[in-house]
């Protein structure tokens, strides 16, 4: 009877180590199987972290890594040029070149409607005059210093051909315009050299010379009025 009773006593603490000892090994895979996740979830961020940057890359977080395009304004300012009024333009448009296209159907700055005249070739970095009722306007492609030497090639031949123009409608005034332009700056509502400059800015791949037609006319007609 008492062998009985140690038999029981001795099965019942077996039985109670075991089930510890298991209770132990489950507690220690769970600790083992997070720690595990943990690394696989680690392992896995680890490339998408990479990729975001490679993606910040792209989406022109590096641009400040390229050459900067430089543009010859000293040289520019020693040209001769030919004074013109805004009413001169078959001569503005001889200013820029051959024109490649033209859109009736285009609109001014204000939507107004006007025509485009386009003096690169669909594919190229653009060059752009357009002409309404109240406003002349020049478009020309802003290259950045990421983009490719024949890009900014282009993008400097533009400006210096606006550059000229500038000089041509306001003097020497007008080139100074065109600089700060290039270097950032943002004119509105401004009259230059006897022109009203409603807007020049250049950013985002893109400068724009809005000139107002009609406040250059006043600024031409009322000399002779005063006159008589």
């Amino acid at each position: 009877m008492r062998n009985n009773i140690l038999q029981n006593v001795v099965i019942g603490i077996t039985m109670i180590a075991g089930v510890s000892l298991s209770a132990c090994d489950s507690a220690n895979q769970s600790v083992g199987d997070v720690a595990a996740d943990s690394t696989e979830q680690s392992t896995e961020k680890e490339p998408l972290a990479s990729r975001s940057a490679a993606d910040a890359d792209l989406d022109g977080a590096t641009v400040g890594q390229g050459t900067p395009v430089n543009y010859d304004l000293s040289t520019w300012s020693k040209d001769s040029v030919e004074t013109l009024t805004i009413q001169d333009f078959d001569k503005i448009k001889a200013t820029f070149g051959k024109v490649m296209s033209t859109d009736e159907n285009s609109l001014d700055y204000a939507s107004n409607p006007a025509t485009k005249y386009r003096f690169m070739d669909t594919d190229a970095p653009y060059l752009d005059l357009i002409d309404s009722t109240k406003y002349l306007e020049v478009g020309w492609y802003f290259a950045n210093p990421t983009d490719t030497e024949k890009e900014k090639e282009l993008s400097r031949a533009h400006a210096k051909k606006a550059y000229k123009l500038a000089r041509q409608l306001m003097g020497d005034d007008g080139g100074k315009v065109l600089a700060d332009m290039l270097n950032g700056q943002i004119i509105k509502n401004k009259t230059i050299g006897g022109q009203k400059i409603e807007l020049a800015k250049c950013e985002f791949y893109s400068c724009m010379l809005v000139l107002n037609k009609s406040e250059a006319e006043a600024a031409v007609v009322e000399p002779d009025a005063k006159s008589k």
